[in-house]
């Protein structure tokens, strides 16, 4: 049983508390009793093996018995610049990047997007992370940064991150080949532009292609925007980890 901390633990720190919803449901669903134990996590990368010393009606008080480091990062850092599709399907897909090891989502506008998240949309998406993090057995956390434009995306990328572009009608002289994929260094920083349903507008992939992104195709299949983001983030991540 995993359980976030709201608060960042302190070196030196021998107990923590649980409040809001991690409280609720360890006291209300696991009916967690003292001396029950659990481990915790602050998204700092450390994990902490705790026993419930007390439960209250708003909280759950817990002591500290080890702290350790444990990283299950993938070896390259992936960021997914996606046009986010609708409704529940935006909760799926954050889930699915956080489990197989992405390090950032950036929400994309596009000239075709058909949903623009909220801040609200936003604090659930980020909640979601939480989740799929206690899973997956994640103690960093996916960032979920503030949504952008491909424009504002492509002025303000690294041009020392590798950067591309999925557009499933690249044409062979111009889309990224597998050597272009196994070159990219192992630690590296890679990040990946993922347009709506209707893909991005010929503009749009000129423009990125012009500013130093490779257009990448992974198939001659049209796939759904959760599917490309998951296919193209696991090749990256796959390939750093052998």
């Amino acid at each position: 049983r995993r359980y976030f901390l709201e608060t960042r633990m302190e070196p030196d720190s021998e107990v923590a508390e649980l409040t809001g919803q991690e409280a609720q449901h360890l006291a209300k669903v696991m009916r967690a009793q003292p001396g029950d134990q659990v481990e915790l996590f602050d998204g700092s990368g450390f994990q902490f093996a705790a026993t419930v010393s007390e439960v209250t009606r708003h909280s759950v008080n817990l002591r500290i018995h080890s702290r350790e480091q444990v990283s299950r990062e993938a070896n390259r850092r992936v960021t997914i610049a996606v046009s986010l599709p609708k409704g529940d399907r935006q909760k799926w897909l954050v889930e699915k990047l956080c489990e197989v090891g992405v390090t950032t989502i950036i929400p994309l506008k596009t000239e075709r997007s058909v949903a623009q998240p909220t801040d609200k949309a936003l604090t659930r998406l980020r909640r979601c992370v939480i989740e799929a993090s206690k899973q997956c057995g994640r103690n960093t956390l996916m960032e979920i940064e503030s949504p952008q434009s491909l424009g504002e995306l492509i002025e303000q990328t690294n041009h020392e991150v590798v950067r591309f572009i999925a557009h499933p009608y690249s044409s062979e002289d111009t889309v990224a080949s597998n050597s272009d994929i196994t070159a990219i260094n192992t630690n590296g920083s890679v990040i990946a532009a993922i347009g709506p349903e209707g893909g991005f507008s010929e503009d749009e992939v000129d423009s990125a292609v012009q500013s130093g992104f490779t257009a990448l195709s992974i198939g001659s299949r049209i796939l759904r925007i959760e599917t490309a983001s998951i296919a193209i983030s696991s090749l990256f991540i796959y390939t750093s980890d052998q």
